[in-house]
């Protein structure tokens, strides 16, 4: 029989105490080292998913939606996505975001996502248009009164709530930061549950919300007060021309605007479908009766350009020479065999940066990227399934302003500082 080896060297078998004493030693040890980083029970891996988005609730294509549901919270801005290249912290406001939003955009964003709603005035001639003051979280409770609005409105504490159906401008907003021209207000997407606001309001459905900006410039005009500047389709015309030489002040309406703004705004319209600026009477395509451009008998004067005039051509008296791009909804639906390229009439150059965008063949990555920081959107659109087929309209779009360019021999400009 062989023997056991402290026998052979002449050592005293340990006692059953000694064994258990060692074995408690081992097994403190090994619960003292540290967890192996990817089997943290605190951390959920990179490619978890979001929470369960909600029901679609206004297609951004469709309008409004038929499903009625219970008032849900108020919309909040995404928080929760690990920052990725491209990216840049945003601790304490809204996370992690793109580049071209600023912090001055989302500080906004988060204001009109989240900011309680303390008072309401209807805007006259615009339907169901309302301008609401919002309270940060966090600030003084209680309803704030008329006289109050104004001075919230003047601190630029203010929005204007639109249709369902101008869910659109959420998205218009964000192609116009991703294509760096910068030139439209803060936009979001939120179901709003104030007691101040008509019922229709809060319904549950998500409507858009755009920051009110306080010194937009208004002629005095009662009859034309959606103009900085009062400019016919004939005038516009002429004064592109000397754009390829230089436009010297006070040569006429809007002079002070320089020429690289109406290309930034033909390139931003001409992807939207925005016809009610450049081209309110539809003279650029042939328009279905239903069109308000005919119903109102617009259309009829496409025959005399003389009687033609540009609408929502803005500034801010901060900025007199920079253009101000309101009422985005556009026509995502409008059909590619009538786009309207009137809007690119007369316009010799595009901004640089915006063209380099089109032509990456990342536009649609870069707009889901923008629009997952609103999550009221992303999640009552369908998350990127729901987005999509919208985005791809767009990328057409793009696609034809870089053949339409590449065909008429047009330039690009360097950008100016922001």
């Amino acid at each position: 029989m062989a023997q056991r080896p402290w026998r052979r060297t002449g050592l005293k078998p340990p006692a059953p105490a000694a064994l258990g004493v060692l074995l408690a030693l081992a097994l403190l040890a090994l619960a003292r080292l540290p967890p192996s980083p990817d089997r943290s029970p605190h951390l959920l891996p990179a490619s978890s998913p979001p929470s369960p988005r909600w029901e679609v609730a206004v297609p951004l294509s469709r309008g409004r939606a038929h499903n009625k549901r219970p008032p849900e919270p108020p919309a909040r801005l995404w928080q929760d996505r690990p920052p990725g290249r491209g990216r840049r912290q945003r601790r304490g406001l809204t996370g992690d975001a793109p580049l071209w939003l600023s912090d001055d955009d989302l500080q906004k964003m988060q204001l009109l996502a989240n900011g309680r709603v303390v008072s309401k005035t209807r805007v006259p001639a615009h339907g169901q248009v309302l301008r609401v003051g919002l309270r940060a979280v966090g600030d003084a409770e209680g309803d704030a009164s008329p006289a109050s609005l104004e001075g919230d409105c003047q601190d630029g504490h203010c929005g204007l709530i639109k249709r369902p159906g101008d869910l659109y401008e959420v998205l218009a907003f964000h192609l116009d930061r991703v294509l760096g021209l910068n030139r439209s207000l803060p936009a979001v997407a939120r179901r709003f549950t104030s007691h101040l606001l008509p019922y229709s309001y809060t319904d549950g459905s998500p409507r858009p919300i755009i920051w009110w900006a306080p010194d937009l410039q208004h002629l005095k005009d009662a009859n034309n007060d959606q103009n900085s500047c009062a400019l016919g389709w004939l005038q516009y015309q002429e004064m592109l021309q000397p754009c390829r030489l230089t436009l010297a002040a006070g040569d006429g309406p809007c002079s002070s605007i320089p020429c690289g703004e109406w290309s930034r705004l033909a390139l931003f319209d001409f992807l939207l479908q925005v016809h009610d600026r450049l081209d309110r009477y539809c003279c650029g395509f042939q328009p279905d009766p239903s069109e308000p451009c005919v119903e109102e008998r617009l259309h009829e004067k496409c025959r005399n350009p003389a009687e033609l005039v540009l609408v929502h051509i803005l500034v801010r008296k901060s900025a007199p020479s920079r253009l101000v791009f309101i009422d985005n909804a556009g026509r995502p639906q409008h059909p590619e065999e009538k786009l309207n390229f009137r809007l690119l009439q007369g316009i010799d150059s595009f901004p640089a940066a915006a063209v380099a965008t089109l032509r990456s063949g990342r536009l649609q990555s870069l707009l889901l990227e923008s629009l997952r920081v609103d999550r009221e959107l992303w999640e009552s659109q369908g998350g990127a399934e729901g987005l999509r087929p919208l985005l791809r309209t767009i990328d057409r779009r793009a696609r034809v302003l870089l053949r339409y360019i590449q065909e008429h021999n047009l330039t690009v400009f360097g950008d100016s500082p922001r």
